[in-house]
């Protein structure tokens, strides 16, 4: 053997026997350091476990936090002609009010006559404010009152909706008609068809209900008389009862009703009288007027309604009877009716809801690039109050207005009307028994 290859042999030998113990060494380390990786491994876990459920009752704590002040600020307030304003738990409340100013001129035909009334005439129509809004479990409420000649109540009474069913305690309208329903901020003239007037249609302390099936619908009720006569001895009372159907075919709404009224006049005996004033209620004088008629006992109304709005165009007709039965006297019965049209000179259309026409949404109001809405009616209207041995007269109103609606809830009007009367003889001192007038009409109105 060489002398190199026994250095080499030499050196691998030294090398063996220097790298197993190292080896040993370095695996014992490894070992060593793979079980206090481990064991950091787990602690790590455990720190990362505690801050999720650290974070998790965190994110709960925000929900609960968050579910109370949801609880505490749950209200919210939109603008509907004043500020309404709602609660999650059914509550509400919102303002309500109209000021209606009336400008009017009567002349008479021959201008010869001089008859009460007659020249320029003006007034407050109505000044009214209140309140309306609902409560939790289907209840709602209304107390409006008007504030000419004192405060009187117009609505006041609490109501409940459930389904189909509404169902209505104190005063409220009873249900003589299409237009004595409809609001007189909605009304095509300045006031409505003479016959409500004239029959004393009016607000009244009762309860009544209604129920709507489909486009069906039934109204009825109980009354007394109106709140502001409980205390005259006057303990009269009335049945009322509606029926109408409101079908929309083709995008145009029909209406279709009847009405039927039963009053027992009671102490009224003697006290009841039938009249209207000439189309507007500056003029305090009543052309056509029954006086007191003796022996009034019992009245029965029946009425019948129509109603069409198709697009800009809309038309309504009225006819009531109403006959009077008397103690001791002949039976009278007396008639009114109304029969009227409309157009919208702009791209609007009049609105329609519950069994009443409703105002107008204008689509292009004043001050946001348009010029309003703007309407003509014309309308004519009957009254006869002659039959059997009451000569109330006749009035036959040939109508016409010009509407405009310059933005929502703000309305001018203008009507003029010519009315012909007959067998008017001795019901105005120094009229003739036939005879007309004219009447011009303008009303300023802001309503909400």
């Amino acid at each position: 053997m060489s002398k190199k290859n026994i250095v080499l042999t030499s050196f691998f030998s030294a090398f063996l026997t220097l790298s197993l113990p190292l080896t040993a060494l370095a695996q014992e380390k490894e070992g060593q350091n793979d079980t206090a990786l481990l064991e950091r491994l787990n602690q790590l876990e455990q720190e990362i476990s505690a801050i999720k459920d650290k974070l998790n009752a965190v994110a709960t704590d925000k929900v609960e936090i968050d579910k109370k002040l949801s609880t505490k600020n749950d209200t919210s307030v939109k603008w509907k002609g004043a500020p309404e304003v709602k609660s999650q738990g059914g509550w509400s409340i919102k303002p309500r009010g109209r000021m209606l100013y009336d400008f009017s001129n009567l002349s008479s035909v021959p201008s010869s006559i001089d008859i009460p009334g007659e020249g320029f005439s003006n007034e407050a129509r109505r000044v009214r404010l209140g309140i309306q809004g609902s409560m939790p479990g289907g209840f709602a409420y209304k107390l409006e009152a008007d504030f000419l000649d004192g405060t009187t109540l117009t609505d006041a009474y609490l109501d409940y909706k459930s389904d189909g069913l509404k169902i209505i305690i104190g005063q409220h309208n009873n249900f003589q008609g299409l237009e004595e329903l409809s609001s007189s901020n909605d009304t095509s003239f300045i006031e409505r068809a003479a016959f409500t007037d004239a029959f004393g249609f009016e607000r009244k302390v009762g309860i009544s209900a209604s129920y709507k099936v489909a486009d069906i619908n039934l109204e009825g009720g109980v009354f007394t008389d109106n709140i502001d006569n409980l205390n005259d001895g006057n303990n009269s009372h009335s049945v009322d009862v509606r029926a109408y159907l409101a079908p929309k075919i083709e995008g145009k709404q029909w209406h279709v009703g009847a009405s039927v009224h039963w009053r027992n006049l009671a102490d009224s005996t003697d006290t009841v009288r039938y009249r209207a004033r000439p189309m507007v209620h500056t003029v305090d004088t009543r052309f056509i007027n029954t006086n007191n008629i003796a022996g009034a006992d019992t009245e029965t109304g029946l009425g019948l309604e129509f109603g069409l709005i198709a697009d800009r165009f809309h038309a309504m007709a009225e006819m009531y009877s109403l006959m009077l039965d008397r103690n001791g006297f002949e039976d009278a019965s007396f008639f009114g009716g109304a029969i009227e049209a409309g157009y919208f000179l702009t791209n609007d259309a009049r609105q329609y809801q519950g069994g009443i026409f409703k105002g107008v949404k204008v689509s292009e109001p004043l001050g946001a690039g348009g010029m309003g809405a703007w309407q003509i009616n014309v309308r004519f209207d009957r009254l006869d109050l002659v039959d059997a041995d009451i000569v109330g007269g006749t009035q036959n109103a040939y109508m016409t207005s010009l509407i405009w609606t310059p933005v929502n809830n703000v309305r001018f009007l203008v009507n003029y009307g010519h009315i012909k009367y007959s067998d008017a003889l001795g019901i105005v001192e120094g009229a003739p028994q036939d005879f007309s007038v004219n009447v011009v009409g303008a009303r300023t109105q802001v309503s909400f």
